[in-house]
């Protein structure tokens, strides 16, 4: 099953297609990637391009894509399509493709995505990748594209927007720490005989809150993006050739 994200960026469609078609500013805010750049084009070819993922300190998957743009349509919609493969042989995934769509709707632009994969090592290439990998996929994809979001509505550069989010989640996690040590210990003990009803009660609620809470508007966050398509959604016809996997 493939993967499909969306967000809704109040901002110029323009702005909005330079940030994500550029290689360099894409590299920016795509959680995917540690590095995008466009290869040496062919006049009348498609644009190729190589990307990498630093998954340890000391290991580098990198691999290759080809796509290719529709400016715009009539009605403003705008599509970009790709594929891509990586012949790293540590990497899970092998190859496939996907989408870009933009479409204005007045308050600003539907920005979604469409794409699937081909994991390798058979069988346990096959379980690895429905446990771990598209799941992770997906939540970075979707925590991408809130950080584009925060970027193009609030001026909150990716940079920026990354360290809120690691300040939030250290934060966090050390409110939900202090609390559940606190019940293990034993609340009377910190608060006395008169603690020993609510202090248990309250410090659960400070460690559900500290883990339920919504973020706060400029902390990047993969649960304000749609997970589901709303329908059944196709990338263009003159496209389709491109991003149907092989």
């Amino acid at each position: 099953m493939g993967l499909y994200i969306e967000t809704h960026v109040r901002a110029d469609i323009d702005e909005l297609w330079a940030r994500t078609q550029d290689p360099a500013e894409h590299r920016r805010w795509d959680l995917r990637f540690t590095e995008i750049r466009n290869l040496p084009r062919v006049e009348g070819e498609p644009q190729h391009f190589r990307y990498a993922t630093r998954v340890l300190p000391f290991l580098t998957i990198a691999g290759t894509g080809v796509s290719a743009g529709e400016k715009e349509r009539p009605d403003g919609t705008r599509t970009s399509a790709l594929r891509f493969s990586c012949p790293h042989p540590l990497s899970l995934l092998a190859d496939g493709s996907g989408y870009w769509r933009y479409v204005p709707d007045g308050g600003g632009v539907r920005f979604l995505t469409g794409y699937d994969y081909r994991p390798r090592w058979g069988v346990l290439g096959a379980f690895a990748d429905r446990l771990v990998l598209r799941p992770l996929m997906g939540w970075a994809t979707a925590w991408s594209f809130d950080r584009l979001r925060i970027w193009l509505e609030h001026g909150v550069t990716p940079e920026r927007a990354r360290r809120n989010w690691l300040a939030e989640l250290t934060l966090r996690a050390l409110v939900a720490t202090a609390a559940c040590a606190t019940l293990a210990s034993g609340p009377a003990a910190l608060f006395g005989p008169a603690g020993a009803f609510p202090a248990p009660l309250l410090l659960a609620s400070a460690a559900g809150a500290a883990l339920l809470a919504p973020p706060l508007s400029r902390t990047p966050a993969a649960r304000r993006c749609l997970r589901t398509p709303p329908a059944q959604v196709r990338p263009p016809r003159l496209l389709r050739s491109l991003v149907t996997p092989r």
